[in-house]
């Protein structure tokens, strides 16, 4: 890592599902768990990959083929949290190349932290049970603030905690929301494109500052950067 004796960054923002962590396993087990409480067949573990950065009723009108106003999906939806609290972490693991990409940033002393759409009920257990809660400098959940992103509320929120300057940090993550948030605090923003990305989404319109396809590549790009 070059950033040591050049410009480097005052801090580097993650989100969760599908960048900093790879948490599809426990979704998967949970809805095919509830699939099969219901009677009906499993979904392949590759088709709810798709829709897991999309949050739980993307999951579930997919794998129970249903649409938004359909009365049966706030049942679901309640059963589906339920059941992924008696699960959580138990598959999740971090992406291949994150650990050492965070050992690299604290070896260099810059922070890093968390910024996600996911409830904190879920968020502190899971980052607990993977020893990572002690080592993020910020960790920004829907229940810390007012507006959730796309709003750059959270990630301005992240950089207030971690007296950052937003301009000097990078967000990294994998949905259009998680950009166009980096792209509005005024972060540089990288399209983590091994996440959970829609098979019909068009990462090239997400208009981040530059993409990776596999996490061992972010070091590359910061001292490209910074």
């Amino acid at each position: 890592m070059k950033i040591g004796n050049t410009k480097r960054p005052e801090a580097v923002l993650f989100d969760l599902d599908g960048t900093l962590l790879d948490t599809a396993p426990d979704f998967h087990w949970v809805i095919n768990q509830l699939l099969t409480e219901h009677g009906l067949p499993t979904q392949a573990y590759a088709e709810l990959r798709t829709h897991v950065s999309n949050g739980a009723n993307a999951m579930l009108k997919a794998a129970f083929q249903l649409n938004e106003n359909d009365c049966k999906l706030p049942i679901l939806h309640k059963q589906m949290l339920n059941l992924y609290d008696q699960h959580l972490a138990i598959d999740s693991t971090l992406f291949p190349g994150i650990d050492a990409l965070l050992g690299s940033l604290e070896k260099e002393r810059i922070p890093w932290g968390i910024v996600t759409n996911k409830p904190q009920r879920f968020t502190t257990p899971i980052l607990s049970k993977l020893k990572l809660n002690t080592r993020s400098a910020s960790t920004i959940c829907p229940d810390h603030v007012s507006k959730t992103k796309p709003n750059p509320e959270a990630l301005l929120l992240a950089c207030q905690q971690i007296q950052a300057t937003p301009q000097n940090c990078i967000y990294i993550g994998d949905h259009i929301r998680d950009i166009d948030a980096g792209n509005r605090a005024q972060m540089f923003t990288i399209g983590a494109l091994y996440g959970y990305i829609n098979k019909s989404e068009n990462a090239d319109n997400w208009n981040a500052n530059a993409y990776v396809k596999h996490a061992d590549q972010i070091l590359s790009v910061i001292d490209a950067h910074f």
